[in-house]
């Protein structure tokens, strides 16, 4: 018992003169924990909030959905449930505003009933929601309304027919505010939609009901029923279950990818442990031999350090704990806008729990690579004053078992986070190699350094250049850490870059900004001679027809779909294709095999089409297949002559499968149409004369909707980036504690170069070409991972070639080094401009 005291009381005795050099040790521990625990904290209460609110993410026990009628069998089924039902038809379309003058393409929803039956339709003022039906008013997305000018009162312009607005839409039951992103949301009255000329050949509509059970209903059983008779009648449809698991899932997935780099952000905490407590222990290799010259057994004197590093782990993660639970307090404020609950935030004491103890455990498990070379000093250092390698001290048995410890610690976390050995397995595998790819990169920098030291370039760049690899060089944890946080933020950059890259067509001069749909074969001219009248440029006017799959290769499709082994996809066989007819190909498309055929005579027996390769491969198809088309009732019979690779990133109509004109033109068809407008006023002006004159024909902004899904983008890639921040903040602190801890040794070799005669600015020359040379090694071995991670993500996930963005790069590096100089050169001030007298007398004091 007092062998145990006199050990505590050590311990704290000598970290007493040494606070600040483990308070940034302590600091690593604070990032990581912090990262996690408001991650999980912040998952814990969104799964409350899912599970607290379930009913009110469909509005409903049940929704069905369908993009044509009901068939019978599935309406007398549904009333067969009994209970409440409310119908919906949905749709987009233009939305005129007469009192601002603007139009904007919006989610029509025509509501019939009294959904939601759980949760309510929060609207400004409230009643509206309950009157709006009644008083044939609509609501509209507030967002639009403050954006325009407009307020209860106003009106809105749908097609033929002019609604009062009866109130600003705020919150809908299961939808989350992104919902509205692409066009906001307005809802009217079912009643009488017919009036509204919206209900055209071509037009997309989608049939839901909401039903709400009564009591006594098994859920169970109404799922199994809907099951079987959807291998029949094709529908959608989703429970509270369902719907509760979809969104849980979505969440899960997301904050187990952000609990990972918080992860990580911890991990190089713990690197940035172990070279703390490598430098510390090796400036107490004579205190330690001391200990052992009086008495003091090996155990003893590494546990004196062990203590030291537990209790310095458990205060960092405690405030790591605390500072996480702060940081999940603005969490919601990241992702509200996508999530479909009001998050309901409260203290998550497993959280806390389980974050103190990973911090506890990755310190310890991190400190026992320099603390288990305590036990090999050996009385006999006290005569020795030339440097000791402590990581030699250990014999390779000790060194992997330690690597092995880490290892299946990491795994075991992960395994934790993913729910999924297997995915833990390769997790571990992959930063593994990451770090292993540092550190030979770190190694081969050291080497080149030692070889690369030409005289021509002076002594102040010899000397920064020579720190490099010097003893109690900062190298290889400046690379595993700062180098594996830049490569994480800077590949979240490029690849938003990336797919940024994929939608902006600036330079796209024939490209068109402005595209209609939706016209009638009787508006298309009217509609032409609209856009030349305002001087326009009309790009393309495309025929389109609505048609289904009967057969392939005499096989029709309700026998592919009874073939549980069909290759063929289920999407690709059901879906209603929109086809078009030309006798040429578009500058977005290309043969990839066969050829294509542009004109046929009436004589053909079989029409030869061109398909799409991405089409080609879910129907499982060849050139030559026969395919048998339902065109509106009519069958056609058509066999696969080419296939063609399509550009689908460009703004304009592209199409799976395009016939050759001299077939489909008496078919039953509408047209789309693409321009370039001027200007956005220009835009917004002709789209105004196109809707008054023809209100179903809808009109999509491409500027807007590109501007719309950067800011999509914008948005997700800045909740993702938030949390690797954590990663480069610990590089920084690694790098100021590694700078601190190595200041014993800065001031030695400053006080050298002071007395063989360096003047003060040689000294912070010297510094100064160190750090810009390790600035200029993390950032460039950080974004060269980056680049090649991006490169692999855009190939392999993507479909994307990707180019790097070298202004980005460049910006990026700039940054990096003089975060890099800056923290060195704060952590190293003062060394210089004290006389080597009084250092030399501090020092021997």
């Amino acid at each position: 018992m007092n062998k145990l005291f006199w050990i505590f009381k050590m311990a704290w005795r000598d970290s007493r003169s040494n606070r600040k050099k483990l308070f940034l040790y302590l600091a690593a521990i604070i990032v990581g924990v912090a990262a996690q625990v408001a991650i999980s904290s912040f998952r814990e209460n969104l799964n409350d909030s899912i599970n607290e609110q379930s009913k009110e993410l469909l509005g409903a026990d049940l929704e069905v959905e369908k993009n044509s009628p009901f068939h019978d069998e599935l309406e007398i089924y549904l009333d067969s449930l009994g209970g409440e039902r409310s119908d919906a038809l949905s749709f987009t379309s233009m939305a005129y505003f007469p009192k601002s003058g603007t139009t904007r393409l919006s989610q029509i929803t025509a509501l019939e009933g009294d959904f939601p039956y759980y949760g309510e339709l929060k609207t400004d003022p409230q009643s509206a929601s309950d009157t709006f039906q009644k008083t044939a008013g609509a609501l509209v997305d507030e967002p639009i309304l403050l954006q325009f000018g407009l307020q209860p009162g106003d009106s809105v312009k749908i097609g033929l027919i002019t609604y009062e607005i009866a109130g600003a839409l705020q919150e809908i039951p299961g939808q989350p505010v992104a919902a509205s992103f692409f066009g906001p949301r307005i809802y009217i009255p079912k009643e009488n939609i017919e009036a509204t000329g919206l209900l055209q050949r071509g037009s997309q509509l989608e049939y839901i009901s909401y039903i709400k059970y009564p009591e006594g209903t098994d859920p169970i059983l109404v799922e199994s029923t809907l099951d079987a008779m959807n291998d029949s009648v094709r529908f959608g449809y989703d429970d509270v279950a369902e719907r509760k698991e979809e969104v849980g899932e979505a969440i899960l997935y997301l904050s187990n990818f952000l609990n990972l780099i918080g992860f990580i952000a911890l991990l190089l905490g713990g690197i940035g442990v172990a070279s703390s407590i490598f430098v510390y222990i090796r400036q107490k290799i004579s205190t330690v031999a001391v200990l052992r010259c009086v008495g003091a057994s090996s155990n003893q004197a590494m546990s004196i350090y062990l203590i030291q590093a537990v209790f310095m782990g458990f205060i960092g993660a405690s405030i790591g704990a605390f500072i996480g639970s702060l940081i999940q307090l603005y969490l919601p404020v990241l992702v509200q806008d996508f999530v479909p609950v009001d998050i309901e935030l409260a203290l998550s004491w497993s959280s806390i729990f389980i974050g103190i103890i990973t911090g506890v455990s990755i310190s310890l498990i991190f400190a026992l690579f320099p603390l288990l070379a305590v036990r090999k000093i050996s009385p006999l250092f006290t005569l020795r004053s030339v440097d000791i390698n402590l990581s030699k001290l250990l014999n390779w048995i000790t060194r992997f078992s330690l690597f092995g410890l880490i290892g299946v610690s990491v795994v075991g976390y992960a395994w934790l986070m993913l729910n999924d050995i297997l995915a833990a397995i390769f997790f571990t595998l992959g930063l593994v190699f990451c770090l292993l790819l540092l550190s030979g990169i770190a190694f081969l920098i050291m080497k080149g350094a030692q070889k690369f030291n030409p005289k021509a370039f002076g002594y102040e760049f010899r000397q920064g250049l020579a720190n490099l690899y010097r003893p109690n060089n900062q190298t290889s944890t400046l690379l595993l850490t700062f180098g594996l946080g830049v490569t994480l933020i800077s590949s979240l950059y490029l690849t938003q870059d990336m797919l940024l890259g994929t939608i902006n067509f600036d330079d796209g001069q024939d490209l068109p900004n402005l595209a209609l749909y939706d016209i009638q074969y009787d508006q298309n001219e009217g509609v032409n001679k609209i856009i030349l009248d305002n001087d326009m440029e009309l790009l393309q006017n495309v025929p389109i027809v609505t048609m289904r799959l009967q057969s392939i290769n005499d096989t029709t499709v309700a026998e592919f779909m009874a073939d549980s082994n069909r290759k063929p996809r289920s999407w690709a066989l059901n879906r209603e294709y929109r086809s078009t007819y030309r006798d040429s190909l578009v500058s977005t498309e290309t043969v990839n095999s066969g050829v294509f055929v542009g004109t046929v005579t009436d004589s053909e027996d079989l029409v030869p089409i061109s398909v799409s390769t991405d089409l080609m491969s879910d129907l499982n198809a060849q050139v030559g297949d026969t395919i048998v088309w339902d065109v509106q009732g009519i069958p056609i019979s058509s066999f696969i002559a080419g296939t063609r690779t399509v550009e689908w990133q460009t703004p304009q109509p592209n199409f799976f499968v395009v016939f050759p004109t001299g077939v489909l033109e008496p078919a039953p068809q509408f047209f789309a149409t693409t321009l370039n407008t001027p200007s956005r006023e220009a835009s917004l002006e002709l789209q105004q004369k196109i809707v008054q004159a023809y209100p179903n024909v809808s009109a999509i902004d491409i500027g807007q909707v590109l501007e719309t899904v950067r800011d999509f983008i914008d948005k997700i890639t800045f909740v993702i980036q938030f949390i690797g921040l954590f990663s480069i903040i610990t590089g920084l602190i690694v790098l100021a504690g590694s700078a601190a801890t190595s200041r014993y040794q800065r001031i030695r070799e400053a006080v050298l170069l002071r007395t063989l005669g360096a003047k003060q600015k040689q000294v912070i020359k010297i510094q100064v070409i160190e750090y810009v040379f390790l600035g200029i090694m993390a950032a460039l071995t950080g974004l060269t991972l980056s680049v090649g991670a991006s490169a692999l993500l855009g190939y392999f996930y993507f479909d994307i070639d990707f180019v790097p963005n070298f202004a980005i790069l460049g910006i990026e590096t700039l940054i990096l080094i003089g975060l890099v100089l800056t923290i060195g050169l704060l952590n190293t001030r003062g060394i210089h401009t004290r006389p080597p007298l009084e250092i030399l007398r501090d020092q021997a004091a």
